[in-house]
């Protein structure tokens, strides 16, 4: 199942993640101190629009949880292949591919999309809501996964 992109929408996504660490602790430095510079990065991207943070400019305060290694990110891009691009073909996938020394899978929905008109920006709540219902229901419109936005290209399949 397919969901193009309708016209004046833009693609938000939420994906969450439990550290196996604390931020203070230094297995989990490799992590925390690439941080910054890869939100740095996504906001200077071609077709960003906004990123979930927190007054000191980071999602590693927000609590989305109890928990407080369970760590939150929002962000809301014009099209997928500007996401594809940040996600796929920058710094960021270094950092992704380490994925498994800093995190253990959830078990659960971790990443979910889904789109918003172009002049909201989502809540929290909205998107965790948006994970849960695609974690129950599987994708649907309201919520959905990479493999359900249209291909980007011939060349570049969709990533995740």
């Amino acid at each position: 199942m397919l969901f193009a992109q309708p016209p004046l929408h833009f693609l938000a996504q939420i994906n969450v993640a439990r550290a196996n660490y604390d931020q203070d602790d230094p297995r989990f430095l490799g992590f925390i101190s690439r941080i910054d510079a890869v939100n740095a990065l996504a906001e200077r991207a071609h077709g960003f629009v906004w990123r979930l943070k927190s007054e000191a400019g980071s999602a590693m305060d927000i609590r989305a949880a109890e928990d407080p290694r369970f760590l939150v990110n929002m962000s809301v891009w014009q099209m997928p292949k500007a996401l594809y691009h940040f996600v796929w073909k920058t710094v960021h996938v270094k950092v992704y591919n380490q994925r498994k020394d800093w995190f253990d899978p959830l078990g659960s929905a971790h990443m979910a999309f889904w789109w918003i008109p172009r002049d909201d920006i989502p809540t929290l709540e909205d998107g965790m809501a948006r994970l849960a219902c695609l974690d129950l229901h599987g994708p649907t419109e309201y919520a959905f996964g990479w493999d359900n936005l249209p291909p980007l290209s011939p060349e570049e399949p969709n990533g995740g």
